[in-house]
């Protein structure tokens, strides 16, 4: 939650004049009652300072419950706010707090840490907990940077700054570099519901409770957001613009075959792999005083070959690189057992992954792959998965690889052709070894 405990925040001198509600509340609210005057005053006034959120703030539809520590929302777009704090609580702070719980939202909090308690193995009140803490980072690091200083951050607001991390990461790799200790001991207030870490709360309305929205309509709602983002990307800050290349891009069959290699190499016999004793076997019941370990599965490593010759265009390019993102979310946001190399006729430096937009994509001369091939092989350690992202005009290994091998071509379809002068030139298909996929087709081989 990105709202302070405190009874009141100081005063931002630069931020503009808020409107007067003390009058109103004091003649229309009674005590224990929710001043909605007051809080729907506050969603106007953050409208006005973030209009690309504007969509998403008048989507949320506001319950009272005095059971709710401060705001939190559930994944079906309902705000839960107590009246205690929106009495106790600065308009203008108030309105910062609107930006932050459909921010949890717009991000899908819920579903990302879903997926990372599924991948990790992990479960319980305390990871949820670190799912929230790690999920206020990402954004409250740039949803109130320098061009915001219209809304005030609580004092007690969670940064990466405040838990020594570094700032411009995403929730999954935060939540890799903090554990619950005496960092986050006064965080344990937390509590922005189900909608920033996926666990349903006694106080919500659930699935079947009034004013929920469909999900046809939570995606309309992320993809108008998105959409008023990429038109007017100069008015949002980094995080948002990020957020809305990637919402804005359009899902790729392809990356269905992806994750599911990735997960055949997961589980495939004798990779992926480790005993731990962090949680024990089952097969420990049935034998008294003997503690069993568990296999604890880990995501795959993936060297990625970018093809970087004259026939690839900087638009594939570009979408190259989208890829390695997806690629990296793919394997549960481990950017560091992803690497990448760029390969014309000859194969480049292998690079680990820090952000995808930072990666030297170097090349531009003729295409043989099987140089990218043989060196991503040859890395250390050993690649799990190799995928070649290519417009297919290369000569192929003769041999398969020793490791599961995705083939990603770009599509041409509509899209001007850079072939060789040779116009008669047809290149080859991909061996019958490899996984094929064509990127941005609407069907997959």
């Amino acid at each position: 939650m990105t709202a302070a405990r405190p009874a009141s925040a100081p005063s931002n001198p630069s931020a503009p004049e808020a409107p007067d509600t003390a009058s109103t509340a004091d003649v229309s609210v009674g005590p224990g009652k929710l001043d909605r005057d007051k809080l729907f005053a506050a969603r106007l006034f953050a409208a006005r300072a973030r209009p690309y959120l504007a969509t998403a703030l008048f989507a949320l539809h506001p319950v009272e419950s005095p059971r709710v520590p401060t705001m939190a929302v559930d994944r079906y777009w309902r705000c839960y706010v107590s009246p205690a704090f929106v009495d106790r609580t600065p308009l203008a702070e108030l309105a910062a707090v609107w930006v932050h719980e459909v921010s949890h939202l717009l991000r899908d909090h819920h579903g990302r840490g879903d997926r990372v308690l599924r991948e990790r193995q992990l479960s319980g009140p305390g990871a949820r907990l670190r799912i929230n803490i790690a999920a206020d980072m990402e954004i409250n690091d740039d949803a109130y940077d320098d061009e915001a200083k219209d809304l005030v951050l609580p004092a007690d607001a969670v940064t990466p700054q405040s838990l020594g991390l570094r700032s411009g990461e995403l929730m999954e790799d935060y939540l890799r570099q903090f554990g619950l200790g005496p960092r986050t001991q006064g965080l344990v207030w937390l509590d922005c519901g189900s909608g920033a870490d996926g666990l349903e709360r006694p106080w919500e309305l659930g699935p079947n409770g009034a004013h929920g929205l469909s999900a046809q309509e939570r995606d309309a709602v992320r993809f108008r957001v998105a959409q008023g983002i990429s038109a007017r990307p100069g008015t949002a800050p980094a995080g948002w613009r990020r957020w809305a290349e990637e919402a804005f891009h359009p899902p790729q069959p392809w990356r269905e075959l992806l994750g599911a290699a990735l997960r055949s190499a997961t589980y495939g016999s004798g990779s992926g792999g480790d005993y731990t004793y962090g949680r024990p076997s089952r097969r420990s019941a049935g034998l008294p005083g003997v503690v069993l370990p568990s296999i604890r599965r880990t995501p795959p490593r993936v060297c990625v070959v970018i093809d970087t010759s004259g026939s690839v265009s900087d638009a594939e390019l570009g979408s190259a690189l989208l890829e390695v993102a997806a690629i990296s979310r793919a394997v549960g946001g481990r950017r560091d057992l992803v690497s990448v190399l760029s390969c014309d006729a000859a194969a480049d430096v292998v690079r680990r992954l820090c952000h995808a937009a930072e990666i030297p994509l170097t090349g531009g001369g003729g295409t043989d792959l099987r140089a990218g091939f043989a060196k991503a092989l040859r890395t250390r350690p050993r690649p799990d998965v190799v995928v070649a992202l290519t417009d297919g005009q290369t000569p192929w290994p003769r041999t398969q690889p020793s490791c599961r091998t995705v083939v990603g071509l770009f599509s041409r379809i509509g899209a001007r052709r850079r072939w060789s002068e040779d116009h008669d030139y047809v290149p080859d298909a991909p061996p019958a070894w490899a996984r094929v996929v064509h990127i941005g087709a609407p069907t997959s081989n």
